[in-house]
């Protein structure tokens, strides 16, 4: 076994070992620099730990902001930080860029066939059911009255026994356990009590998922694209971890669906989560369907926004006339509405928040909770700005890079700057075309829980801000951790001040 092993790490290293050896001048100074046999593959190695930053990098110098990612071999991969090849792959020949079974592959271990991880038929019948849910009154109406309760009973104690303490907290693990409670008991009317004291199944399903989506993202960079399918041949090193860890994921989006079916042959009642709409629809019924859809949903729920909503509170700390400009707002809001400080806001004092929405929008713009999204190419094509696309090859959109791009948002595109989204005329919120502000995809594909993102980070920051003072000490850029979303690798440490 020990001598296989040796075999192939030699195997996977030739290519690189023979770029030093026999050292070649670089193809082109534009875009990914590549090399004969190794291809792009050193630009790899060597920004790995900088990935995005290194993209933004390379994006920019590039005429169209799109270059080509040259592997080994004749699957290539693309990248694209350019609004109208961003349109073109996402609507205007949508059917020409699915996710692909090549990448599908990459995921399905951790997500099977989910919403987010499936093509054609499959992902069509998710997405209707969706659709219809999402689009419904009672879904809102339940989305308010839960982010409501969680953050009253939750997240106010959890911030208030921190500032009376006078202790450094992890904000990003919190907002991480608060989400996550609150999209167990939206999506699947369960308390799993994982910002509470007994919420131990909870907290090791949500290290498990932690660990397996860092993992899973991080076949995509892989030096060599199957070397990830070695270990797991093998169940070795980090695919021997990831198998581990999706027994547990497994394990507990099972007991939910399990809960929930059961749950719905005793009762009469018409339960209002998302999981018992898609029970009740027989395309969607399977149990192993069911769980995808449960993972998927945890997915979207917890790791989007507590990702938002810590890079936003670390942009907050280092800029306190934005912060002051949401109190004010949030001031002024109180004397027209009747509201008490430390009162959680309704639907419609939410609708006022424009400043509020502005500056979590722009911190959605540099931070965007899932940076880079992949799809294949069905046919050989040629994207709107005239670089060829081949069939079979990778492509990916990078809103990352997008919202750091001059010829996307000017000069100063790096600033944090909410005013960006405000209509001069009326200081209302100023939306932005999809194609030049991805965040939530765009296209058939359109994040559906947009509204319901926004109704819970608006909540959250409006509570939070009302009753507290996040001091983050650190004013550094934390180091980001590359998962399924956009983390901070050390976490946001912060001290809570009661606001007087």
């Amino acid at each position: 076994m020990e001598f296989l092993i040796i075999i192939i790490l030699f195997l996977v290293s030739l290519p690189i070992f023979i770029f030093f050896i026999f050292p070649r001048q670089p193809s082109s100074h534009i875009g990914f620099k590549s090399y004969p046999i190794v291809g792009s593959i050193p630009g790899l190695v060597k920004n790995r730990h900088r990935f995005l930053d290194w993209t933004v990098e390379t994006l920019s110098r590039c005429p169209t902001q799109t270059a080509v990612f040259r592997r080994p071999g004749n699957q290539q991969f693309v990248m694209t930080a350019n609004p109208a090849n961003v349109e073109f792959m996402l609507k205007t020949k949508f059917d020409s860029f699915p996710k692909g079974e090549r990448f599908i592959s990459f995921l399905e271990d951790f997500l099977g066939r989910g919403i987010f991880n499936s093509d054609g038929e499959m992902w069509w019948k998710q997405r209707k059911t969706a659709s219809y849910e999402f689009s419904t009154r009672s879904l809102r109406d339940f989305v308010m009255t839960n982010v409501t309760v969680e953050i009253n009973t939750r997240l106010v104690p959890v911030l208030a026994a921190a500032a009376t303490a006078g202790e450094s907290i992890d904000l990003q693990d919190i907002l991480e356990r608060f989400a996550f409670d609150n999209i167990c008991k939206l999506a699947f009317n369960v308390d799993a009590a994982c910002l509470g004291d007994d919420g131990a199944d909870g907290v090791e399903f949500m290290r498990a998922f932690e660990t397996a989506a860092t993992i899973i993202s991080k076949r995509f960079q892989s030096v060599v694209s199957y070397s990830w399918k070695i270990k797991k041949k093998l169940d070795i090193g980090s695919e021997k971890v990831l198998r581990e860890s999706i027994v547990t994921v497994h394990k507990f989006a099972d007991d939910i669906v399990r809960h929930t079916i059961d749950d719905q042959a005793r009762s009469s009642n018409t339960n209002e989560d998302l999981l018992s709409r898609f029970i009740n629809i027989e395309e969607m019924s399977s149990p192993e369907l069911l769980r995808d859809i449960v993972i998927s949903f945890i997915l979207a729920g917890r790791d989007t926004t507590s990702s938002a909503l810590s890079w936003f509170f670390w942009l907050l700390s280092k800029h306190p006339e934005v912060e002051n400009k949401i109190i004010q707002e949030l001031n002024s809001i109180r004397e027209r509405t009747g509201k008490r400080v430390g009162e959680v806001y309704g639907f419609e004092e939410l609708k006022l928040m424009n400043y509020l929405h502005a500056a979590i929008t722009e911190s959605l713009r540099l931070y965007p909770p899932v940076p880079v999204d992949t799809m294949s190419c069905v046919e050989d094509d040629v994207l709107p700005d005239g670089t060829f696309v081949g069939k079979a090859w990778g492509i990916s959109y990078n809103a990352y890079a997008m919202g750091r791009m001059e010829s996307i948002w000017g000069k100063g595109c790096d600033r944090f700057d909410p005013e960006r989204w405000i209509d001069e005329t009326n200081g209302g919120f100023r939306g932005e075309n999809p194609y030049k502000f991805p965040v939530f995809h765009a296209g058939p594909r359109m994040c559906l829980g947009k509204e319901m993102a926004y109704i819970q980070m608006k909540s959250i920051v409006a509570a939070v801000l009302d009753r507290f003072v996040v001091d983050v000490p650190v004013k550094e850029r934390p180091e980001i951790l590359l998962s399924m979303t956009l983390r901070m690798k050390s976490g946001l440490f912060a001290r809570i001040h009661e606001r007087t």
